[in-house]
């Protein structure tokens, strides 16, 4: 596996280098916003299978940098970041990373990250719409309310009008959504989304469901069931939506 580190700390990518070559992983180091994107550009080599994005560049802000990865790459990108407050990890999610981790971290939380959002990205059904579909059979939109899930084209809408996901914002979205009214446990989600049995994915779920919630603009959608999980209630017709607990 071939993976990209955007740090402009020598010392800290000459570190995370030789732990993850001990796992079989090669890493190519870029030591600003503008080195790696010019690494992402296509060529005969093998592609980047994911991107370890640092928040503190040089050159430019790491938030604008994972927005131009976006645009030119579909490499899933980790932020490794000091940053820990809630809004920032939102944000760089609604820019298009697959996952944050925050410094200081242990080097066992990053690889099982890793190898996680690489699963992903290589699994049947995370093309972005792009899978054929089994024996040409079309998949019924989810339709819950104002909401509509479209599974075979990986899309969403409120209203008619589109909302952009990260992939795992709509595979939890569809998850949840295939089967609204029913109580999933942290685990089972985690398991299904994350594929992993990783304990600390679970801060990572607390802030995709913030994120999803803000995003549709219905953050009674989604409902946390205190000590067990969370569920997907509909609204009835014409109810207006009442605060997420």
């Amino acid at each position: 596996m071939r993976l990209l580190l955007v740090e402009d700390d020598d010392h800290v990518a000459a570190a995370l280098s030789a732990v993850l070559a001990r796992h079989g992983l090669a890493l190519v180091h870029a030591r600003s916003g503008e080195e790696a994107l010019q690494a992402l550009l296509p060529d005969d080599a093998e592609p980047f299978s994911v991107v370890l994005l640092d928040l503190g560049l040089p050159d430019q802000d790491g938030f604008e940098v994972c927005g131009r990865i976006r645009r030119i790459c579909s490499a899933p990108v980790i932020m490794v970041t000091a940053r820990a407050d809630v809004r920032s990890r939102i944000h760089g999610l609604n820019l298009g990373a697959d996952d944050y981790v925050v410094k200081p971290y242990d080097t066992g939380e990053l690889l099982a990250r890793i190898h996680a959002v690489s699963r992903r990205a290589v699994s049947p059904g995370d093309g972005g719409g792009e899978q054929p579909a089994a024996e040409g059979a079309v998949a019924e939109p989810l339709r819950l309310g104002a909401v509509t899930v479209e599974l075979s084209t990986r899309q969403v809408s409120v209203d008619g009008t589109a909302v952009p996901l990260t992939r795992k914002e709509f595979d939890l979205l569809a998850l949840l959504a295939q089967r609204p009214g029913v109580v999933f446990r942290r685990e089972q989600i985690i398991s299904e989304v994350w594929r992993t049995s990783w304990e600390g994915t679970g801060r990572t779920l607390e802030v995709h469901i913030a994120s999803l919630r803000a995003k549709l603009r219905m953050p009674a959608l989604i409902q946390t069931v205190r000590g067990v999980g969370y569920r997907l209630v509909v609204p009835a017709p014409g109810r207006p939506a009442s605060p997420a607990p």
